[in-house]
């Protein structure tokens, strides 16, 4: 597979797929929130820890379904048949390997956790749709390749049409936790079916071992550090519902999921356009400095002012929406989540760039450390803190992410507080204004939307004013340049 594209064509590509997302995660978010909502106000916390709890223990058999073969093809400048083959038969062997295995253990996992049959169900209905979601690997990765997001994109709006709606559905007609059941499996054939269309392919099987050693001397390093980031977030999780409890972890899990939301629709989406982009054009470290640069500068642009606002409101929101009252014990955690998610953020575009230029072995170095460090400090942290000390946990952790960008030095050039600086002071400002306008007017409705109006306007001429950035201009320059 030849790599013929000129940096524009890379960068028009680029665009369009990172666009796509955005556009895919926005209409996803809006169906999320009305889920979600439904969801929390319907199910009680220990209910929804379950659903947590189970999504986590599925991500620990996901791990075992890969040794970052997939990765491998996309960082790879050119790929063989004998490539795509190889991956395709692996991958699918431990997978029915891993699957076979989660069958198996289920009356230890519905023993250990006191799981009722219905998460019992909701479990068995996650597995199936992990072995169904494999079958998209390889189609998803061609598009990937020729960053053709938009395909992908489209395959996961109907995707989370299907499941959202089907969550909302479910619960109203009071399936509660097979609510999720229902709506996973759903989700799991209607996206076989999509990328198929979308990208077509005819699975075959092989294994040929010249293409197995190379695409492993990639691969099990950049799977190492998953499993170090599996063992980190997901066992963790999985940690916390058993020394904390269902409903404890229900806290934990709403206030990090709100929290998390804004990086989820932001950072995941341009990680995921970066890490093929940067493989591209590994070879111009200038190009890559400045991808870097305006990847920091806008991320920052979007993402500081999203976070602040969020955080204020939250605990208005909480009150407002009708049976939402009870997640009250939980906006302590969201406001360290909310903090924790920022810092986090400045981690991933350098994670992507060590992939993308083949310094796997950082990667896995720094997970390792940062792995190490939140299973010593999270038992000793909930034992004084309560469930407040896994947040507190990842605040440290997420804040000594920062040094990431120091070792990223070593191999491009690009200015970090340059492309931060200006973004963060508008948003301490616009966090200010929202502040003292939610003091001065009582009645909620109106101090919401007059708070969020003059707190958009600080932000905008602070921007304008102090620094000559023009938000409609910024916007503009992207579909010109």
């Amino acid at each position: 597979m030849e790599q013929t594209e000129t940096f524009a064509q890379i960068k028009r590509k680029t665009l369009i797929s990172t666009l796509s997302l955005f556009f895919q995660s926005g209409y996803s978010a809006f169906l999320g929130l009305a889920a979600n909502l439904v969801v929390t106000i319907l199910l009680t916390p220990k209910i929804f820890g379950m659903y947590i709890a189970t999504l986590s223990l599925i991500s620990v058999l996901n791990y075992f379904s890969d040794i970052g073969l997939a990765a491998s093809l996309i960082q790879k400048k050119e790929v063989s048949n004998d490539d795509i083959k190889t991956t395709f038969t692996v991958q699918q062997c431990m997978i029915i390997v891993a699957v076979s295995l989660g069958f198996l253990i289920s009356n230890v996992v519905k023993g250990f956790y006191k799981l009722p049959t219905e998460g019992v169900y909701l479990y068995w209905a996650l597995l199936i749709s992990f072995f169904i979601s494999s079958l998209k690997t390889i189609p998803s990765i061609f598009l990937e390749r020729k960053i053709k997001f938009q395909r992908i994109v489209l395959v996961q709006i109907i995707e989370n049409t299907v499941f959202y709606l089907s969550v909302i559905i479910f619960a109203v007609l009071r399936f509660e936790l097979t609510s999720f059941t229902f709506a996973v499996l759903l989700r799991a054939v209607t996206g076989l079916i999509l990328i198929y269309i979308l990208s077509p392919w005819q699975p075959t099987f092989g294994i040929s071992k010249k293409s197995l050693k190379q695409l492993l001397s990639f691969g099990i390093p950049f799977q190492a550090s998953s499993f170090l980031a599996l063992f980190k977030d997901d066992l963790i999780i999985l940690f916390l519902g058993k020394i904390l409890g269902f409903e404890a972890l229900g806290y934990i899990g709403w206030a990090k999921k709100w929290a998390e939301a804004p990086i989820r629709i932001i950072m995941d989406n341009i990680s995921r356009v970066l890490f093929p982009v940067i493989s591209r054009i590994q070879h111009d470290k200038a190009q890559i400095g400045k991808v870097i640069d305006r990847i920091l500068y806008y991320q920052t642009l979007i993402l500081a002012p999203t976070l602040i606002t969020i955080a204020i409101f939250m605990q208005k929101m909480v009150f407002i929406i009708p049976k939402y009252g009870k997640w009250e014990p939980a906006l302590p955690l969201f406001y360290i989540f909310c903090l924790a998610s920022l810092f986090s953020s400045y981690s991933s575009p350098f994670m992507n760039l060590f992939n993308a230029l083949g310094k796997v072995k950082i990667t896995f170095t720094l997970m390792f450390i940062w792995t190490v460090a939140t299973w010593i400090l999270t038992p000793l942290f909930t034992r004084w803190f309560g469930y407040s000390g896994f947040p507190y946990v990842l605040l440290i952790i997420a804040s000594s992410s920062l040094a990431v960008s120091f070792i990223a030095k070593r191999f491009i050039s690009f200015h970090f507080f340059k492309s931060i600086y200006k973004s963060l002071f508008a948003t301490f400002c616009m966090g200010i204004v929202l502040l003292l306008t939610m003091q001065i007017i009582l009645n909620v409705y109106m101090s919401i939307t007059f708070s969020l109006t003059l707190g958009a306007l600080t932000y905008y001429a602070m921007l304008l004013y102090l620094f000559n950035i023009n938000l409609v201009k910024e916007l503009k320059s992207l579909f010109v340049k």
